[in-house]
């Protein structure tokens, strides 16, 4: 048996770094500029503790391009280093001094988070640059300043310089000719803005003209003046304390996060938790149309400020992806480039109370103004079926707040719901019925019929109420959900009340084959039913199991294979319409199926989804003409 330590030398190591450790080359600015920010945080520190007696002063973090000499420069005037914290910090791999200070004052460094951790960053300025230089001075009095230079291999040069007279730190890129794009001044702008913006300490890029306005009317004067252009807001609303934020400051968030959009927010959810994870953020119900493309990483996901991805996969349920706003926390476990999340069992926890909170505040919300909460219904309500859909402890809290509107544009919750139907839409064998329509105006006339027998109607439109429906009839209670247009509304209800027919049996098998024969049987089955004379003659119905399990397999689910079934429909007959008694008694074959054709083409037109209530009238008076 042997026992030894595993050498990795920095010439099998150096390539890995500069070519694989990030998986986009842009990400170098993010690390550089994150190590100026935590030498500044910890000055802050050592200052407060008294550990530091340097004047702390304009602590701004400085970018500069100069594209003549190709070089970028991230400057702070934070902690800095001497020669022998060089050798230390930098000529280590994988050593973070970030890690060890944070060790160090882990008691009283309650002012400011430090971001660095793997110790890997500074090396990703490789990816771009041919050679980096570091000018630095230790915030300590009489310490010398230092010089480190590499060009990209193991070797480096480290030497005493008093280049950098003040306190902080210089990293120079020599930016090489693969990488040309970062030397432009749009470029870096628009990586500081993504990575940036919302860092704790100022950072400038060059400047920019503002124009002041004094006086008013004839009075008013403009003049224009050149200030350092800061590029971020060192005090995002998510790190405040919702308690010091009025709704203005919220909407103005919003604006920062997305400055291209023009319709603010339906509300907004702030997480603000310190115990038994850390997670701050605050999350934005957008307005969402029926119908309309969902848009999925618009969360930021941030990290100390620094932003790591939009992609956030894990750490939000599917279902609030479609929200807006940002995530903070430096619990969530990252790989070693802070590009993304690791598979982590806080990760599950995270996500399970940022639904909690989600739900919670839903339910605020519905309870402290019902009115307002059902007028933004409809724009919320796809998010909101979807979690009832995704997630089994969201949909329970969700039966409290989630509404179902009828068609007279009335809102109750489902347990409200099936409290007004009950006495009257109880079938006889027990189940309570849920009459709904996917179209108010398309389907009006199978909606009047049922609000002619005292029924209510639910509408219900949208890719995934086959699927809500489906999991709302496997609860406890005894409830089915039946569309107006899948049977006769006597049938859909079944009372006690049994229907005499006009017609005999034997006139029925008289009847049918007439019928069947001046119709397509492939896509219609003829029904006969004993219906109330005032009912149509003819009328058509999609059966319930088949278009819902067609529905549901368009949008992934129900059984297999019944996507690609062809459309079915039940050519109901009313048996008790005198209509349908001329049709048996008429003698001219030619006119008996003329009077068919009619009939089916009207039961047809009523059936068409593109019409209303007008259409339902014509209708209804064109089978008077028939019958007479």
């Amino acid at each position: 048996m042997s026992t030894g330590k595993i050498n990795v030398t920095a010439d099998n190591i150096f390539p890995i770094i500069k070519k694989f450790l990030y998986s986009d080359h842009e990400i170098f600015l993010r690390e550089l500029v994150s190590n100026a920010v935590d030498a500044t945080q910890k000055l802050k520190t050592l200052s407060r503790i008294g550990e530091s007696k340097a004047e702390l002063g304009d602590l701004t973090i400085q970018v500069k391009v100069d594209k003549e000499n190709k070089t970028l420069t991230i400057s702070d005037k934070g902690i800095g280093m001497s020669p022998e914290e060089i050798d230390k910090y930098i000529n280590q791999l994988a050593f973070s001094g970030a890690e060890e200070f944070v060790q160090k004052y882990e008691d009283k460094a309650d002012g400011a988070a430090i971001i660095g951790h793997f110790g890997l960053g500074f090396y990703s300025s490789f990816m771009v640059a041919s050679k980096v230089e570091i000018f630095s001075r230790s915030h300590r009095d009489g310490e010398k300043g230092a010089y480190w230079s590499c060009d990209g291999s193991p070797e480096f040069t480290l030497e005493e310089s008093d280049q950098r007279q003040e306190r902080g730190t210089d990293i120079v890129l020599h930016i090489n000719e693969d990488s040309t794009e970062f030397l432009e001044e749009g470029r870096i702008r628009d990586l500081l803005k993504k990575y940036c913006r919302f860092l704790p300490v100022a950072i400038q890029f060059g400047e920019k003209e503002i124009t002041e306005t004094e006086g008013d009317g004839e009075d008013k004067k403009e003049t224009k003046r050149t200030v350092p252009d800061i590029i971020n807001v060192t005090e995002p609303a998510w790190a405040k304390a919702p308690a010091d934020l009025e709704a203005e400051d919220y909407k103005e968030f919003y604006r920062q996060l997305y400055p291209m959009t023009f319709e603010e927010p339906l509300f907004h959810i702030h997480l603000n938790v310190d115990y038994p994870f850390d997670l701050n953020g605050i999350l934005f119900f957008p307005r969402i149309k029926p119908n309309m493309d969902l848009q999925r990483n618009k969360i930021q996901l941030y990290q100390n400020q620094v932003f790591v991805t939009d992609n956030l996969e894990g750490i939000v349920p599917d279902f609030l992806t479609f929200l807006h706003g940002v995530i903070d926390s430096k619990d969530i476990p990252l790989n070693v480039s802070r590009s993304y999340l690791q598979a982590d069992g806080a990760v599950k926890k995270i996500s399970g109370h940022i639904t909690k909170k989600v739900a919670d505040k839903l339910s605020s919300l519905f309870k402290k103004d019902r009115a307002d909460f059902e007028s933004k219904w409809n724009d919320i309500k796809m998010i909101i079926e979807y979690g009832m859909l995704s997630d089994d402890k969201f949909f329970e809290k969700a039966q409290k707040f989630a509404l179902y509107q009828s068609v007279d544009e009335s809102y109750a919750t489902f347990e409200e719901y099936l409290e007004k139907i009950k006495a009257s839409q109880t079938d006889k064998d027990g189940n309570l019925v849920v009459l709904y329509a996917a179209h108010k105006e398309g389907q009006h006339a199978y909606i009047k019929k049922a609000q002619n027998k005292g029924y209510d109607v639910l509408l219900m439109e949208g890719p995934l109420v086959s699927h809500l429906m489906q999991k709302l009839e496997g609860g406890d209670q005894k409830v089915k959900f039946a569309r107006v247009d899948s049977d006769s509304i006597d049938k859909l209800i079944a009372k006690d009340e049994e229907q005499v027919s006009l017609l005999s049996e034997e006139q029925k098998e008289k009847l049918k084959p007439i019928i069947e024969g001046e119709v397509d049987k492939g896509t219609y089955t003829v029904v006969l039913e004993s219906l109330d004379s005032s009912e149509v003659p003819f009328n058509i119905t999609v059966p319930e199991f088949m278009r819902r399990m067609k529905e549901m397999s368009a949008t992934g689910g129900g059984m297999m294979g019944m996507g690609d079934m062809p459309d079915m429909y039940n050519l109901v007959v009313n048996t008790n319409h005198p209509l349908i008694s001329s049709i048996l008694d008429e003698k001219d074959e030619a006119k008996q199926k003329e009077l068919i054709k009619q009939g089916k083409d009207l039961a047809m037109l009523a059936q068409n989804l593109l019409h209303g209530e007008a259409l339902t009238n014509f209708v209804e008076k064109q089978f008077e003409a028939l019958k007479g």
